[in-house]
């Protein structure tokens, strides 16, 4: 136990030290103004360091800053209020996982559709890798405006966002897993008269799934970045997204920072949730753990 978490409180240590320093780099300049304009002269470098450390709209927050505000924008705050960091992440989960849902059907859908279908491989496969080109800050807006003028607003617009992106990763994942089998195993089970569907359920369908676990944990964080983005061309809708755009408009550095821990941390927690059903998985199919 002490093997493995000595190494990663090293790191984390580093990794503050590092930040600590680099606030003060970064906030050194306005907080030169701001003494110069106090008259305040050879200021001792501890005391400019927690000057700098304390600033209301810093360049680089200091880590307990953002801390603090995660805190106060949380636990100190109802969770129905709309300054609620809670409010807004719950808005983004939403629709991340429903995102997530319909980019995973559809991706697992076009994947059985290119392994038994020559014309579907050689049709479908060349459009999804180059949906995939296409910025999706340019998709975005067009489809939450296009969406809104036929009066379809709110979660949908979002989670289809969040599906163009997270749909990606499991279709090509899929067609890996179901073409993994080896000629072998198919003769085989030509041999005991299988059908299609036998071929499918029995042979193709289990070894797809390391490869179907793996894609679904690439496109469940990165349909959470769906989400975001598509927060960002609607303000009024809500979300972790939102209040990146209302920070950035206002110089609030600290609330940037408080919502791209609270997006990094959903985006875990829900990577470890279908890590633990690979897990779950693979224990009723018979896998050694």
């Amino acid at each position: 136990m002490a093997n493995r978490v000595i190494p990663v409180l090293t790191i984390l240590l580093a990794i503050l030290a590092f930040w600590y320093a680099a606030a003060i780099w970064m906030n050194a300049p306005w907080q030169d103004r701001l003494n110069a304009r106090a008259d305040l002269v050879d200021v001792p470098f501890a005391e400019f360091a927690a000057q700098t450390w304390a600033q209301d709209k810093p360049v680089l927050p200091a880590p307990h800053q953002v801390i603090s505000e995660i805190w106060n924008a949380t636990v100190a705050l109802e969770i129905t209020s709309r300054r609620s960091l809670a409010y807004h992440a719950w808005i983004t989960l939403s629709a991340t996982l429903l995102g997530f849902a319909f980019g995973t059907v559809l991706g697992v859908a076009l994947a059985v559709a290119i392994i038994h279908n020559d014309a579907s491989d050689r049709s479908l496969m060349p459009w999804i890798i180059a949906s995939q080109t296409i910025p999706i800050l340019a998709i975005a807006p067009m489809v939450v405006v296009g969406l809104g003028s036929v009066g379809l607003t709110g979660l949908v617009p979002k989670a289809l966002i969040s599906m163009y992106l997270s749909f990606f990763p499991v279709v090509v994942g899929m067609v890996k897993g179901l073409r993994s089998p080896e000629a072998i195993q198919l003769d085989l089970l030509r041999t005991y008269d299988a059908n299609g569907w036998q071929v499918f359920w029995k042979l193709r369908w289990p070894a797809a799934m390391p490869f179907l676990f793996a894609s679904m944990k690439v496109g469940i964080a990165i349909s959470l970045i769906g989400a975001v983005v598509a927060e960002l061309s609607n303000a009024s809708g809500g979300g972790l997204g939102v209040r990146l755009l209302t920070g950035s408009y206002n110089g609030q550095t600290v609330q940037i920072w408080a919502a791209l821990f609270i997006a990094a941390g959903l985006a875990a927690i829900l990577v470890a949730i279908v890590g633990s059903a690979e897990k779950w998985v693979n224990m009723r199919m018979g896998a050694r753990a």
